[in-house]
């Protein structure tokens, strides 16, 4: 198909890039009219500097790319050196919570705003979180990452933390619906299973969605089968997507699938698919976007995976969605972020630090 005829189908693919600067196959890859963004990981960090360059030469490729990264906090933050602050984990925030609940929910917005802040400073626009995860104690996948076990908490500090980053101009990510934390299999080299009723999820972990709806941005959901609901993975289900996310709990923003390379992540009828498979799988069943990461790094993986894809739109697989596309753009910062030097200079920035001083991780 020509570009002309694929970009009328959307740009539903989030890709990365092998390192600290672009290869020429990088840069073609990124050209393609089916990718819509790129996800940056630790490799791809050295320095502000370096992180800047890297994202102003991808905005220059596409100014429309989505730039993404996994950025929560705790053990889940990408870049950590060079001025960029040690967040809180969501379990820390949820502890002060039970100290001093104005507190907790002061943290959680001062931890939203540094985070997004920082990342926008250095060109990247968008960040995989918070967790809506409750913290069952079982998930060592989850773990810390949780704010707390009681639903209500957890939609109050993540409504929070959001709010944080809002402030800088990012929208955020909630995940894994409709809730990762009540298994103890790691999805990312397992298949977990939760054998739970529809009415007991909603009833309990899906609670911080449901009341959230209104005002996410963007959910992610589980690659876990919730075997009394759908033998298919969340994320490849359009009961979960359509019937549940969608018209039940009233959801109206982009929905991302986890990563496509995981164990779990294209696991479907008791097979493995491969990944262009996948990704449309997923796209059909509700999908605004398919994340396929760290394929960069495996020679002619990802540029199979792109050729494939064409393939599908050539065959009618893969078809318009001017939907989805505009919850994809709906994600893209529209107020210029600040420098570097600026936001040091930023009295609400300065503030959030010192407010999550105490929590500061060493």
């Amino acid at each position: 198909m020509s570009s002309g005829s694929l970009r009328a189908l959307g740009s539903p693919l989030v890709i990365d890039v092998a390192g600290k600067a672009l290869t020429d196959a990088d840069r073609q890859r990124l050209a393609h009219p089916l990718v819509g963004g790129v996800i940056h990981f630790a490799r791809n960090w050295e320095s502000r500097a370096q992180m800047a360059a890297l994202n102003a030469e991808i905005k220059a490729i596409r100014p429309d790319l989505l730039i993404c990264v996994d950025h929560e906090g705790g053990r889940v933050q990408r870049f950590r050196t060079d001025g960029f602050t040690r967040l809180p984990s969501m379990r820390a925030l949820g502890t002060l919570w039970t100290q001093d609940a104005m507190r907790g929910v002061q943290a959680a917005a001062a931890a939203g705003h540094v985070l997004a802040s920082e990342l926008r400073a250095v060109g990247v626009d968008f960040s995989f979180a918070p967790v809506l995860d409750l913290d069952h104690g079982a998930s060592s996948v989850i773990g810390d990452r949780s704010f707390h076990r009681d639903p209500r908490v957890v939609a109050l500090l993540a409504q929070s933390l959001a709010h944080g980053m809002a402030a800088a101009g990012m929208a955020h990510c909630a995940k894994h619906f409709p809730g990762h934390g009540f298994v103890k299999a790691d999805s990312h080299v397992a298949i977990p299973v939760d054998r739970r009723s529809l009415k007991a999820i909603l009833a309990d972990d899906a609670k911080p969605f449901e009341w959230l709806a209104g005002t996410l941005t963007a959910v992610m959901p589980a690659h876990v089968i919730y075997s009394r609901v759908d033998a298919r993975p969340a994320g490849f289900s359009r009961k979960w997507l359509q019937d549940v996310l969608r018209a039940r709990l009233g959801f109206a923003g982009a929905i991302f699938t986890d990563d496509l390379s995981m164990e779990a992540g294209r696991y479907i009828a008791g097979r493995q698919l491969g990944y262009a498979e996948a990704a449309l799988e997923a796209l059909s069943a509700g999908c605004d976007l398919a994340l396929l990461c760290n394929k960069s790094l495996e020679a002619g993986v990802l540029d199979a995976f792109l050729a494939a894809m064409e393939r599908a739109a050539a065959s009618g697989a893969l078809t318009p969605d001017a939907a989805r596309e505009v919850r994809r753009v709906a994600l893209l910062p529209t107020a210029p972020a600040l420098d570097w030097e600026h936001l040091q200079a930023s009295a609400r920035y300065q503030h959030a630090r010192k407010v999550l001083a105490p929590l500061q991780q060493v």
